[in-house]
């Protein structure tokens, strides 16, 4: 069981930048894949990004890339999500997960969760 807990979720402007955090129990977190999704009130929760387990590998959706990156720290289990440029479409929970494979885009495929923090653009 790995327990996953997000923060730095917040309200901020178009334009704004936030960080979000992930902290795993896992002693052996490098061994995991990572990966942030996010979920807007009524509609499904989608990938974001993801990172392989040595760091080396990103992926984005494209609706982030360019404005969002994702970078992880294996001593300190934890995973990063630097948001630069926010939109008020980029308003969601967003969630870390963790799976011990490679990185996937497909929900589904991850096998553990964190609870969420609310990212809420607005001006």
């Amino acid at each position: 069981q790995v327990h996953l807990v997000e923060s730095g979720g917040g309200t901020v402007q178009p334009g704004d930048s936030l960080t979000l955090s992930c902290t795993a129990s896992e002693r052996t977190f490098s061994s995991y894949a990572m990966g942030w999704f996010r979920q807007a009130p009524g509609k499904e929760r989608d990938f974001v990004a993801g990172i392989s387990r040595s760091g080396s590998s990103t992926y984005y959706a494209d609706s982030v890339k360019g404005r969002f990156t994702i970078s992880r720290d294996n001593a300190k289990k934890a995973v990063y999500l630097q948001m630069n440029s926010l939109k008020p479409e980029d308003t969601a929970v967003y969630y870390c997960a963790t799976r011990l494979t490679g990185v996937s885009t497909i929900r589904g495929e991850y096998d553990y969760w964190g609870q969420g923090t609310q990212v809420t653009v607005s001006s």
